[in-house]
């Protein structure tokens, strides 16, 4: 993952529009600006701000020389004694500007702060993952891994909740801050944590929340059911309520580990993540043998081998037709 700014705030918009921000703040500026159209308009709004400063400059009541104080504290900006600035002919006309922007941030930082955190309310930003896994980190630090088709989305900055939208299937590994619940939201399911790690996966309106670490809550319709390792809700459309069950499997994890973990689980259940991470239809035509338990890892193994194995285990037969596969 390339290194970025993550942390856009006053004092680097000052610099930047000053133009003295080095060539990584220059770009982590300019990469916040196009992420959204909203960010955008915060500049513009900052610029329009800075000229009128420009015009109060000259009769404001603040005292220059106290804002500057401060805002050589805030940015750790130190003119008199940095020896890694080259001072050229103009300093007294940048160090006025600087003492400007000092008082801009005095004068107007109430105002700022207030459309910072509507903006970090409304604003949101999408991760999709579309035809491959992928893994990213939220704004508070938590890790999501993306399961192929699936996409989540969040505001830019978090604010009194870390409220998030899946669509899809996740796996989080949630940054605790006890102060901040994380809330995600997938169909009519709500899925509260402090601190954990779990996977939820929603299909045909259905939805699975597996704990790996931790505890969550599970709600639908103000019914809830709470959560601990090795336990799981399932959570289906018609009903009202998320229904706890234990968990002992682990094939959920082979988008995260390219690796299937059975353990005693029914042949039906292998065959529909297979269908799933491969993208064929495999099709078990004798009945008797769809509950049938296995107990094997596949670690990196092709389609093929996969499949050989299960028909020596099994004493099924492999048929293909097409993008067909049938377990006879």
């Amino acid at each position: 993952m390339k290194k970025r700014i993550d942390h856009i705030n006053d004092d680097l918009l000052v610099k930047y529009l000053l133009g003295i921000t080095d060539e990584s703040e220059k770009a982590g500026v300019e990469e916040w600006l196009a992420e959204n159209k909203e960010h955008q308009r915060y500049l513009d709004h900052f610029r329009l701000i800075w000229e009128e400063s420009r015009k109060l400059a000259a009769v404001t009541t603040v005292n220059e020389d106290d804002a500057w104080k401060r805002f050589q504290q805030r940015v750790g900006a130190d003119v008199q004694t940095s020896g890694a600035r080259i001072i050229k002919p103009g300093i007294s006309t940048w160090r006025r500007d600087l003492r400007i922007a000092a008082t801009l941030i005095v004068l107007f930082g109430a105002g700022c702060f207030w459309y910072i955190s509507q903006l970090g309310q409304t604003a949101k930003h999408t991760i999709y993952s579309q035809a491959e896994v992928k893994l990213d980190t939220l704004p508070d630090g938590s890790f999501v891994t993306l399961n192929k088709q699936s996409s989540i989305t969040y505001p830019v900055s978090f604010e009194r909740e870390r409220r998030v939208q899946l669509k899809g299937e996740a796996f989080f590994n949630i940054a605790q801050d006890p102060g901040k619940p994380f809330v995600i939201r997938v169909n009519d399911v709500t899925v509260k944590v402090l601190g954990t790690s779990f996977n939820i996966k929603s299909v045909n309106g259905s939805t699975e929340v597996i704990v790996e670490s931790g505890a969550v809550e599970v709600t639908k319709k103000s019914n809830s059911v709470k959560l601990q390792q090795y336990e799981k809700a399932v959570v289906t459309e018609n009903e009202d309520a998320p229904v706890k069950q234990r968990n002992t499997d682990e094939l959920y994890n082979y988008y995260r580990t390219q690796t299937f973990v059975c353990n005693n689980t029914p042949l039906w259940k292998l065959v529909d993540i297979l269908n799933e991470a491969y993208g064929v239809d495999i099709v078990i035509a004798n009945n008797s043998k769809r509950d049938m338990p296995i107990s094997v890892t596949f670690a990196n193994s092709s389609l093929d081998s996969t499949l050989k194995i299960i028909g020596l285990t099994f004493d099924i037969s492999i048929e293909k037709n097409g993008s067909q596969i049938t377990l006879k």
